[in-house]
């Protein structure tokens, strides 16, 4: 559930009905509905509105840092301005880049960290909530598959398994930004760079990015005899956002 106290804060004394629709309906409800819409689609809509409507001010700069949370690159904020600057007019859209790169200046992982970000990981898109890329650094048919993984903002794989009749499993050398790893019925372990993770065969567990931060990590495909990875459900969303 999406929190908002901005109303009461400015306005509880003076409109607390208004404060109440503000905090608890527009936030706390209307917002709060991911099963219809993603917080990340939310964030583009509303960022499209407030361009539309000349509002390039505080709230607007509150809406870019929150579409940024919510897992819109600084990549996308920069495609969907220039998109929007056709119809809602060059004047509005110079206001909102000014204000977007200040939200954005920051923004560091969007290229992959040290070994670079690869390709969209189309491939197992499925098996992710948000978008991943893949830049494979070795030859799986000549030595041990080494890929980097680059995860966006909020962007985690499901729960899956590595399975091996001997051997097998993975490691995770992380790099760049700030992540999460989780085992199956433990607490999540918050991930930075430097961090090594170990994850046996049989032991089901997800990984993936924070959700206001890049991550990127080296997969390290442990050598085994019949290895495979079994992909089970979705992380659940409330427990992810919690962390």
């Amino acid at each position: 559930m999406v929190k908002q106290t901005a109303g009461r804060d400015a306005l509880g004394a003076f409109a607390p009905k208004f404060a109440e629709l503000n905090d608890d309906v527009l936030f706390g409800e209307v917002w709060s509905r991911e099963d219809q819409l993603s917080l990340k689609l939310r964030s583009m809509i509303t960022i499209t509105v407030l361009v539309s409507k000349g509002m390039i001010d505080s709230s607007f700069q509150y809406h870019l840092a929150t579409a940024r949370q919510n897992g819109v690159t600084k990549n996308e904020m920069a495609e969907m301005l220039t998109h929007i600057a056709f119809y809602a007019g060059w004047p509005n859209a110079w206001a909102a880049f000014r204000m977007a790169v200040e939200v954005y200046q920051d923004d560091t992982g969007a290229d992959g960290g040290l070994f670079g970000l690869g390709e969209p990981n189309d491939a197992y898109a499925k098996y992710f909530a948000g978008q991943s890329y893949l830049n494979p650094l070795t030859d799986s048919n000549e030595t041990v598959f080494i890929a980097n993984v680059t995860f966006e903002p909020g962007c985690r794989n499901n729960w899956h398994i590595h399975k091996a009749e001997k051997g097998g499993g993975q490691l995770l050398l992380c790099t760049n930004g700030r992540g999460w790893y989780q085992e199956w019925g433990k607490e999540a372990q918050e991930l930075h760079p430097g961090d090594v993770v170990t994850i046996p065969a049989g032991v089901k567990h997800w990984h993936g990015a924070a959700k206001d931060s890049w991550f990127s990590h080296l997969a390290v495909e442990v050598p085994g005899e019949q290895t495979a990875s079994e992909w089970l459900e979705p992380v659940d969303a409330k427990a992810y956002n919690a962390l």
